[in-house]
């Protein structure tokens, strides 16, 4: 894995978006929930500096344990635009999964996969550079619509595009509160990334992925020079 280089300009954004949404893999049932290594993602941004700090997780999934972690600090190379997130966020944290010294074998970034107004959040941009499994659990619908699941714990209700496409699930991850909304991004079937968030999340709302993930981003941020 190498650094993306950052797209010229908006058009040549939405190129690659195009041309890597191709390279998409949605017929695999991805890694069982329980077993194996899973990493988190996430990213902190310092607006005044202009840079942005990548973490990477990684967790023992039948523990929840940390067994190695990695951060990456560097400029935002391209400007925020509502669909193109990824371009701002990409180049930093496959620094971050560079520096990893395991491979995991899911990420679980904080955002979206398919559940994307062009289908293709950062969790299929990672997972297509990469090459490994991902998926997205997104802390807010974005633009999609969903009928409230039941309050249990597991409780599920498609998340529905303007089309009437199920692009993710609305998950409830604890008993009556607002739920989660996960999407596949690469080699992930949904049922299995909702299973996932459901084993990553025993006692909180988030994934413990995404939770140790937010935590070490912001921790780099404030420690950079």
């Amino acid at each position: 894995m190498t650094s993306a280089k950052p797209p010229a300009d908006e058009t040549e954004a939405r190129a690659i978006q195009d041309r890597l949404r191709e390279s998409l893999v949605l017929d695999e049932p991805g890694p069982p929930p329980g077993r194996g290594l899973v990493a988190g993602v996430d990213v902190a941004y310092d607006d005044d500096r202009d840079l942005v700090a990548a973490a990477v997780v990684v967790l023992d999934a039948a523990t929840l344990e940390v067994v190695a972690e990695s951060t990456a600090v560097g400029p935002v190379s391209f400007p925020y635009v509502p669909g193109l997130l990824a371009f701002r966020e990409l180049p930093t944290l496959l620094d971050a999964l560079d520096a990893l010294a395991v491979t995991p074998d899911l990420v679980v970034c904080d955002g979206y996969g398919l559940a994307h107004p062009r289908r293709f959040g950062l969790a299929c941009h990672l997972g297509v550079v990469t090459g490994l499994p991902s998926m997205g659990v997104a802390k807010n619908p974005f633009t999609f619509t969903y009928e409230e699941p039941a309050g249990a714990r597991g409780a599920a209700a498609p998340l529905l595009a303007p089309d009437g496409a199920e692009v993710g699930r609305a998950l409830r991850t604890r008993r009556g509160v607002k739920p989660v909304y996960v999407s596949v991004g690469h080699r992930v079937s949904l049922d299995n990334a909702c299973a996932h968030a459901l084993a990553l999340s025993p006692r909180f709302r988030l994934p413990e992925t995404t939770r140790h993930a937010d935590s070490l981003c912001r921790r780099a941020l404030r420690e950079a020079s």
